[in-house]
């Protein structure tokens, strides 16, 4: 069982779309426009173990961006559901939520950002690009705020005493 704990195990079984979409609801209106866009971007990770014998992961990265133009009508809303079947075996418990959540997001992002960029050019818009994202980051930012909504409760329900 040491000889387990040493020898960690990180292998990507597929990459695979689990869903794309793209809307441009007031085409062909909108190229009409003077193109100054505002873009939301929206981001979220999903992980379930589909087989707990083998510590096989499905990871879904969505990522949605939603462009609007300067007088608000929505151009284009494009979401991107990348997925990948993982394989993590001996992995510590902080490590995994690591990996689950940070590590293979960011393997997936490079996917993500092809598919929203071609879908958009191909529906005749200028080309989007999605900046490269700090996933190590965003996942600590996360912790971050559940440890201080986790911590909330508590701490009203001292105040109240």
């Amino acid at each position: 069982m040491a000889d387990e704990q040493l020898n960690p195990i990180f292998e990507i079984i597929r990459i695979y779309n689990k869903d794309i979409s793209l809307e441009t609801p007031n085409s062909p209106r909108v190229f009409r426009e003077e193109w100054k866009p505002e873009s939301k971007i929206d981001l979220d990770v999903k992980n379930e173990e589909v087989d707990t014998e083998h510590h096989v992961y499905d990871i879904t990265l969505r990522i949605t961006v939603t462009t609007k133009t300067a007088d608000d009508k929505v151009a284009f809303l494009c979401e991107v559901n990348q997925s990948a079947l993982v394989h993590i075996e001996n992995f510590s418990e902080q490590q995994l939520a690591h990996a689950l959540n940070a590590t293979v997001p960011g393997i997936l992002f490079p996917y993500v950002r092809e598919n929203i960029s071609s879908l958009v050019t191909k529906a005749g818009f200028p080309p989007f690009v999605l900046q490269p994202l700090n996933f190590d980051a965003i996942y600590m930012q996360r912790q971050q705020a559940q440890a201080a909504q986790s911590a909330k409760p508590e701490t009203a329900g001292e105040e109240s005493k």
